[in-house]
């Protein structure tokens, strides 16, 4: 194990020898880990590393199968969640803990000890959401959120109780960079408070700018403990994934082809209160090009990516014409017909079904394109092939395509489900948050891909709040800002700053609650 040491406090936190095994896989593998008060301490490794299975165990969530934690000091059984936060452990997790049938508030209240009265509660969710920049209005539905927003809501529920320890899983995933820079200013002043943070993020910059040590994880075992200030993203990501990583590369604007998708004045109305409506939206995409739509969540996104896939339908049949076909009026099916495919912000329970298995899931987009039916029956052969095929060519991590979708870890979901769709070498191809929460290796993986595909003549359209991923892959780009989308330009003559400040310029009051219309109100 490589080590580069710095001096530390005694550790408040001190995971020794901690060992999970699951069926077929040791998931953590004798894991030593050592986090001091007042330290932003790293984790780093690959999707299917271990990182979330340490963490699962050091919050209480999955019981380890070996070692210790010590706590402080002294040895602690940490027996279920409630029992991590009695000792001052918080935790922000990657996917969402929430009930969509309930309001912000109710969720928050659900997911901390004593709450308090539901409107004191809510001032407090206030106050805290509009202090860290995460803005939250406590009485909206869950359901009506898209995932950046329901992220806030775990930040913003974590913090409200003064953890000693946060523990912290992809918190910047859906933030512009003005946002990102001002939540690392709240989590320096937490560490030089006396809080602990364990951060977990896949953006390497970060890592570099804001942690104070980190430990790397490769297949459940601790490979190396380092300073990441004092190493390059190369040497970071090496560590990682125990090889160098391999980049997409930007092709030429001679190679840029016909029109395959129109987008042109797109209305379309809220779908709930606290919906946004698109408003006039207009672009095209020319084959072989990666056009990016940037912004913050909550502002269109969730609505153009429905709008474009064909889950809502326009009223103007020439609002969407795809490879010269009007498409606006049809359905998801219809507009697969004509060459489409889509990749969803929602990748559990949208993109794949958790309960079905990895064969079952190609079928569910591929069973036309792909000619896996028979008058009407499956061919199980075929199908099993295309899943091969793409376990095989994406490097899914996984025993065998028999097993359920819901058993892979975030990142070798996200590439089964893109390879699923780019494997049916679609004319046109959305994809919303291609790699979100996907590690440095799975994210090189997939933007290589996608330029692939568009070389091949396909026009990509990548929807994501990730605006590093956005500046590095795609031609043009343009922001969507409350469901109206700003004149494209140019990537290369964009400037990161500029882009960040039209993305936070969607910041206002939150939308006005009227009880005729069956909002839950508590006074604020």
């Amino acid at each position: 194990m490589v080590s580069i040491g710095i001096e530390r406090p005694g550790p408040r936190l001190q995971a020794r020898g901690l060992t999970k095994r699951f069926p077929g896989v040791v998931a953590a593998d004798k894991v030593d880990l050592s986090v001091a008060p007042g330290e932003i301490h790293a984790l780093l490794g690959e999707n299917g590393a271990g990182k979330s299975t340490l963490v699962r165990m050091i919050y209480g969530v999955l019981p380890p199968d070996g070692g210790q934690i010590h706590w402080e000091g002294r040895p602690a059984r940490i027996e279920s969640p409630r029992a991590a936060r009695r000792l001052g452990i918080g935790m922000v997790f990657q996917h969402f803990s929430l009930f969509e049938a309930m309001t912000v508030l109710e969720n928050v209240a659900l997911g901390i000890d004593n709450p308090g009265a539901m409107a004191d509660l809510a001032r407090r969710v206030s106050e805290v959401s509009a202090s860290y920049g995460l803005p939250l209005d406590p009485r909206r539905g869950v359901h009506t959120l898209s995932v950046g927003e329901r992220q806030r809501i775990e930040i913003v529920r974590s913090l409200l109780q003064n953890p000693k320890l946060l523990i912290m899983d992809e918190p910047t995933s859906v933030l512009t960079p003005q946002e990102v820079e001002r939540l690392f200013k709240t989590l320096r002043q937490l560490a030089r408070e006396g809080c602990s943070i364990l951060y977990i993020s896949h953006k390497l910059d970060e890592i570099k700018a804001l942690c104070d040590r980190a430990t790397i994880l490769r297949g459940g075992r601790v490979v190396a403990e380092c300073d990441p200030s004092e190493e390059t993203k190369g040497s970071l990501a090496r560590l990682m994934i125990g090889a160098d990583l391999k980049t997409a590369k930007r092709r030429a604007e001679t190679e840029r082809g016909p029109v395959r998708l129109t987008v042109e004045g797109l209305d379309l109305p809220a779908e709930s209160l606290h919906g946004t409506a698109l408003r006039k939206v207009s672009f095209n995409v020319r084959a072989g090009e990666i056009f990016g739509i940037a912004g913050v969540a909550g502002n269109g996104q969730k609505e153009l990516e429905l709008a474009l896939s064909g889950e809502r339908r326009a009223k103007d049949a020439g609002a969407v014409r795809i490879q010269g076909q009007e498409a606006g009026h049809l359905g998801a099916r219809a507009r697969r017909r004509l060459g489409l495919g889509c990749v969803p912000e929602g990748r559990r329970g949208h993109g794949a079904v958790p309960d079905m298995s990895l064969v079952e899931n190609m079928i569910l987009s591929g069973y036309e394109r792909m000619n896996l039916l028979s008058t009407g029956f499956i061919k199980k052969d075929a199908a099993r092939r295309f899943a091969e095929n793409v376990v095989v060519d994406f490097d899914v991590r996984a025993p065998g395509t028999a097993i359920s979708a819901g058993s892979l870890s975030g990142g070798n979901l996200q590439k089964l489900i893109v390879g699923r769709e780019i494997l049916q070498t679609p004319g046109v191809l959305i994809v919303s948050q291609p790699t979100w929460g996907v590690d440095a290796g799975a994210a090189a993986a997939i933007h290589r891909a996608l330029a692939d595909l568009a070389a091949k003549g396909a026009a990509v359209v990548i929807i994501s709040q990730d605006l590093d991923e956005l500046l590095e892959t795609t031609d043009r780009l343009a922001v969507i800002d409350r469901g109206v989308l700003s004149d494209p330009m140019v990537t290369a003559q964009a400037s990161i700053e500029d882009i960040g400040l039209m993305m936070g310029g969607v910041h206002g009051p939150a939308p006005v609650h009227d009880e005729a219309l069956g909002s839950r109100r508590y006074a604020v």
